[in-house]
């Protein structure tokens, strides 16, 4: 089946009860047992099962071609769960440029109770074989990265995990499951921050993992779920479904209008480097092309002048907004630096866009006017 249209009927149908095309949102904590004591229907407290985060975790498997997901409040709360995942003394790889809360996520809460992690250049395979342990259960991938836009050869991650007996999970938010497959790739999971392209309409706090197989790592975070209770609220799942329906046609028009800004910008004599795999300057344009099906929505620009052009660019804008996020329908912009603080690795002059879903030509005579002005 093509992916258009599992994104409009997986987890989808009308409503056994009322024949209701577009399914009522389920906001019961709980469930009527029958006089037998069972579960009829299959549900019993809104922490262990729901019948909105059922159909969003049906059709997140079927879209990424796994055997089963778990939805959670947001996507960090699906990043605790691989690494609670874990036990005490294990070591995990991660990408040395990976989202700044994955990494602080790893140094200040699961370090304190003995998860141990390295910090490592992704896109070097020779540097990730000369890192791996013993110790090594998960190599945590995150492709394209944040907010460097650098990518991963996923494939080749898998390769070396496999001989040193790790899992492999790959953070697919910016991607989608329409442009990349971890999974095929030969990925254990795969992570995604909903609340970006998935939900599509910056209305929707939500995260999820979807496993390769229904082993004992995904049952492990099946009950860390469940049991800790971070779970996706049945409204947000109704959101979260509906927005998958337009996601093949958003995407297309995300990454057509963010190849065209990208282009303008690498040719603008105020920007001194550009972000974006679609480039074939980019150092990961090659393997972007053979593992992605199109390139995204996302780049970076960095403008001569440093953190003072960068700001004073950033607050000249009219069009695009300044705001943290990604993957709606509107184009977003953010001085990264000043979001993560002293310990970031994005260089002072860099501008991380969101391409949204306006018309590439009006983003790109707002930006000209923003790098021109005086």
């Amino acid at each position: 089946m093509h992916f258009e249209t599992l994104a409009v009927h997986a987890g989808h149908r009308p409503d056994p009860a009322t024949g209701a095309v577009t399914p009522p949102i389920h906001l019961s904590t709980t469930f009527e047992r029958g006089k037998d004591g069972s579960f009829p229907a299959g549900y019993i407290y809104g922490r262990d099962a729901n019948p909105n985060r059922r159909a969003v975790e049906q059709c997140l498997a079927a879209l990424e071609g796994g055997t089963g997901a778990a939805a959670f409040a947001s996507g960090m709360a699906a990043t605790s769960a691989v690494f609670q995942a874990l036990a005490p003394g294990e070591h995990v790889l991660v990408p040395d440029d990976s989202y700044y809360i994955t990494r602080k996520l790893l140094q200040e809460v699961f370090a304190r109770w003995g998860l141990e992690h390295t910090a490592v250049d992704m896109t070097d395979l020779r540097a990730v074989e000369s890192v791996l342990r013993a110790s090594t259960r998960l190599v945590w991938v995150e492709t394209p990265s944040n907010p460097l836009i650098r990518v991963t050869d996923i494939a080749g991650i898998v390769a070396l995990a496999r001989r040193a007996g790790a899992r492999v999970a790959c953070d697919n938010t910016w991607a989608t499951p329409m442009l990349t497959r971890p999974l095929e790739l030969g990925a254990d999971l795969v992570m995604h921050s909903t609340t970006k392209y998935l939900g599509g309409h910056s209305d929707v706090l939500n995260g999820a993992l979807i496993g390769r197989e229904d082993d004992d790592l995904f049952q492990r975070i099946r009950g860390i779920q469940i049991t800790g209770g971070a779970i996706a609220a049945p409204f947000d799942c109704w959101l979260l479904v509906r927005g998958i329906r337009s996601l093949p046609y958003r995407m297309r028009a995300h990454c057509q209008h963010a190849a065209a800004v990208a282009e303008f910008l690498a040719s603008h004599h105020a920007v001194a480097r550009v972000h974006y795999p679609g480039l074939r300057s980019h150092p990961g344009h090659s393997v972007a092309k053979r593992q992605m099906a199109d390139f995204g929505g996302m780049l970076s620009f960095e403008v001569h002048g440093g953190r003072t052009e960068a700001l004073r660019v950033a607050a000249r804008l009219e069009l695009v907004t300044r705001a943290t996020s990604l993957g709606g329908p509107e184009s977003l912009i953010e001085h990264r630096a000043s979001v993560e603080g002293p310990h970031t690795r994005a260089p002072e002059g860099l501008l991380r866009m969101s391409v949204g879903l306006e018309h590439p030509d009006d983003l790109i005579a707002d930006l000209t006017q923003a790098l021109e002005s005086a």
